[in-house]
């Protein structure tokens, strides 16, 4: 999958209570891009739209 001209945007969480540990996410198609916004030439994770859902339903009470 092709992220190249995608938006990455960094997670609401970064930078708070002193932790530098940071993702970014981007969108391309059905697809869904996860990346190490220190290192984001290190690789990216890729689900699909449907998986990005459960992980996300995972959070929600």
């Amino acid at each position: 999958m092709d992220f190249s001209g995608a938006e990455w945007h960094k997670s609401s969480r970064s930078g708070t209570g002193g932790n530098d540990n940071c993702v970014e996410v981007a969108f391309a198609g059905s697809a869904v891009g996860v990346r190490d916004s220190k290192s984001p030439d290190s690789g990216t994770l890729v689900f699909s739209a449907v998986q990005w859902a459960f992980f996300l339903k995972g959070f929600q009470g």
